[in-house]
């Protein structure tokens, strides 16, 4: 249900919420630890760390609260479930490393989501630490220092020698003042789910952030279709809490079931609500709905620009190199069409993988693959979510159907029906044939007259047909799910091990089937 409406005079100033993400190893943790001012390693009793996925801080008498997440797909992850908690991400980038692939994901994340930036340039005590290279590989992002007459806030720090973290603190303040962040504290309260587990002693013990109102011990509580009663309540250092105000997160013990992390949690007048409503949507079964509705594909795409639905077309591009990402994206942006805005949300290198999956579903984007493929997560959750993956190898096809698409004229498709896969676990050379793979099949079935394409990491290094197919030196039809097989491929001897090998069929079926 909406929320009602607040009034200007009800409104209060709240803590900015942030969210700290960017490339694994570039210093997250350490300078979320050097704010805290405790070492996770020092501070652990016995090595349990006593752990909620959020923190709050004070500076100059405010307070900054701080989302401890792992980084952007659990960002993603809450708002494709529609929770747009945070007010600020924070990117941090090592000064001795640059921009990687995590750190464009995670920008893309962030803008997906039209919240502020500000970056951390990290480990700036190191010798071969670099700012100026990062602030300029970040212009190709569209990210412009304030010092070069952009928009965007720069922060060097070095977590390990505690340099720069006032001013860090001092920045989040300031983009949050601009954002004139309020909340009405005397509301019922609500929020979102940030993580949730059962404890063997507690029971079910959730992570809540407070978005709006006060929450106290004793009060009714739903989330999803999880319903209770606030039995006792604790801030981030487990100290027990009365009550609780906006931007606050607190831990929480009386739900009877584990809610999922991005639910949105609120307040009601009694268990019975609680459990009314909890029913209620046990019954509509939203997660499912959800996926469906916010799923757009390309073939149902004309006919939503015609009900107005859809004014944009988010688009996420992986490809197996740089050079097709960029002719794609060019060749994607001259597309014209009066209704509707094509628009690359997010570009990478390499496989397709659950974070694009989860950065699909938040945008209602369309993932295109260019001589790539998704891993078995990645296409497992796309079906779940309703996500179109669509992979091509051709440039002009992907244009040609995007196209087709804005216009509503897609032709009959050549639609492609994944039988199996294999994966090489060993290569033997026979001199007047060429290399044969001992393959294990890992999913699914091989035919002698399936196409075969070889992925190493994600990426397709070539696409054929099957010389020969055998089972214990004899020659077979098919080979399924579990067993051994020597494959032969026709023209191709470049294999290794450990690829996988995929077998696929492509039949044409009408469009909107």
């Amino acid at each position: 249900e909406e929320a009602p409406e607040d009034r200007p005079e009800d409104l209060k100033p709240r803590p900015p919420v942030i969210a700290v993400m960017g490339h694994v190893d570039h210093g997250k943790t350490s300078l979320l630890d050097a704010i805290r001012e405790t070492e996770v390693a020092a501070g652990e009793a016995g090595g349990i760390t006593q752990h909620i996925g959020a923190y709050q801080v004070k500076h100059d008498g405010k307070t900054v609260t701080f989302l401890d997440t792992p980084g952007h797909e659990a960002f993603t992850a809450m708002r494709a479930r529609g929770a747009k908690v945070t007010d600020i991400a924070a990117i941090v980038v090592a000064a001795d490393d640059g921009v990687m692939p995590q750190t464009v994901e995670a920008i893309d994340h962030a803008k997906a989501a039209e919240v502020p930036m500000v970056f951390v340039i990290n480990k700036i005590d190191k010798p071969d630490a670099n700012i100026e290279k990062i602030k300029q590989q970040l212009t190709e992002f569209s990210i412009v220092p304030e010092e070069w007459g952009g928009d965007t806030v720069f922060v060097e720090a070095s977590a390990k020698k505690k340099i720069g973290l006032d001013n860090f603190l001092d920045m989040l303040l300031l983009v949050a003042e601009v954002g004139d962040l309020k909340a009405n504290p005397d509301a019922p309260a609500s929020g979102v789910v940030i993580e949730a587990k059962v404890d063997v002693g507690r029971g079910v013990v959730v992570t809540m952030l407070i978005e709006r109102g006060t929450i106290r011990v004793g009060d009714a509580i739903v989330a999803g279709e999880a319903s209770g009663r606030v039995r006792a309540m604790r801030d981030f250092r487990g100290e027990p809490l009365a009550k609780a105000g906006p931007s606050t997160p607190v831990e929480i013990i009386g739900f009877d079931s584990v809610p999922e992390a991005g639910e949105a949690c609120r307040v009601v007048k009694d268990e019975k609500a609680a459990r009314v409503l909890a029913n209620r949507r046990t019954n509509r079964l939203r997660a499912e709905d959800l996926a469906k509705q916010h799923a757009l594909t390309l073939d149902d795409l004309y006919a939503r620009i015609a009900e107005g639905e859809v004014s944009e077309l988010n688009l996420i591009i992986k490809a197996d190199v740089q050079g097709s990402i960029e002719a794609l994206a060019d060749a994607l942006g001259q597309i014209g069409h009066e209704e509707v805005k094509v628009r690359v949300i997010h570009s990478g290198v390499g496989g397709i993988n659950e974070s694009d999956v989860m950065l699909a579903t938040a945008s209602s984007a369309i993932i295109i693959g260019f001589n790539v493929r998704p891993n078995a997560p990645a296409a497992a959750l796309a079906e779940a979510e309703g996500v179109d993956i669509r992979t091509y190898r051709v440039i002009y096809k992907v244009t040609e159907d995007v196209q087709a698409a804005l216009v509503g004229l897609l032709k009959p498709e050549v639609v492609e029906e994944v039988l199996g896969q294999t994966e090489v676990r060993q290569l033997f050379k026979v001199s007047r044939l060429g290399t044969i793979a001992g393959c294990h099949v890992t999913r699914g079935k091989i035919t002698r007259t399936s196409s075969i394409r070889v992925l190493r990491d994600g990426v397709v290094v070539h696409d054929g047909k099957l010389a020969s197919l055998k089972r214990f030196n004899e020659d077979t039809r098919e080979v399924l799910e579990g067993f051994e097989c020597g494959i032969l491929l026709d023209g191709f001897n470049d294999l290794k091990v450990g690829d996988t090998l995929e077998a696929y069929e492509t039949k044409e079926v009408a469009r909107g089937a």
